[in-house]
């Protein structure tokens, strides 16, 4: 009788089994991402910026604040939330009665500016058009000037936002004025506005913003 040779206990795996070892291993891993929260994503500002504001809660954040359009007998409604380490600026703009705004402002805190020449934001938006404000202590027969600059967005995807200070344009209630020149290095607040003269929902979220 010739020699026995045992039979072998394990198999080479299929090539149709480690396809689906692979697709498992690519869905596990698809899985984790998903449900880590948006806070690990989070993209922060190059080392050549100074961050204002990032949405952290740590006691040198400023409060925000929402103005609309209301004051002046509108139906515009929004206003910010903090979530996440974000803000979210969101709401319904309304033209009924001359309306047509919505805005949120930082309160408690300063900023000097005077070593910045850019605004950088990172913001994800809704493919509308938003304004950054900024204001001094600077008055026009009696009304606060704001200093501002318009900036588009892309709907669902974030961007960096760079609005340079020499491009911010002072005005009163809307109006345009030929001066003063902002006084960088007393920046009472910051602020969001929209105002695109068109009705319906928006959203735009802000991660940080910080100058360079």
């Amino acid at each position: 009788m010739g020699p026995v040779f045992a039979t072998p206990t394990h198999t080479l795996a299929t090539p149709v089994a480690l396809q689906w070892h692979m697709t498992f291993r690519s869905l596990a891993a698809m899985l984790l991402v998903c449900s880590l929260p948006l806070s690990a994503f989070a993209s922060a500002p190059e080392t050549s910026m100074r961050t204002l504001i990032a949405f952290d809660n740590s006691p040198q954040e400023p409060r925000w604040l929402a103005v609309n359009d209301g004051v002046m007998g509108g139906r515009s409604r929004g206003g910010p939330v903090l979530t996440d380490g974000q803000l979210q600026f969101s709401g319904e703009i309304s033209l009924a009665n001359n309306g047509g705004f919505s805005s949120v402002r930082t309160a408690g805190r300063d900023f000097d500016l005077r070593d910045a020449s850019v605004v950088v934001l990172r913001v994800r938006g809704d493919g509308r058009r938003y304004q950054l404000r900024l204001a001094t202590d600077a008055r026009y027969r009696g009304m606060a000037v704001s200093f501002g600059a318009e900036f588009d967005t892309r709907a669902g995807e974030w961007t960096e936002v760079r609005l340079p200070l020499a491009s911010l344009k002072a005005t009163v209630r809307g109006t345009a004025l030929p001066g003063p020149p902002m006084d960088r290095s007393r920046v009472r607040e910051i602020g969001l506005m929209i105002a695109d003269k068109r009705e319906g929902a928006f959203a735009l979220a802000v991660e940080w913003i910080a100058v360079e």
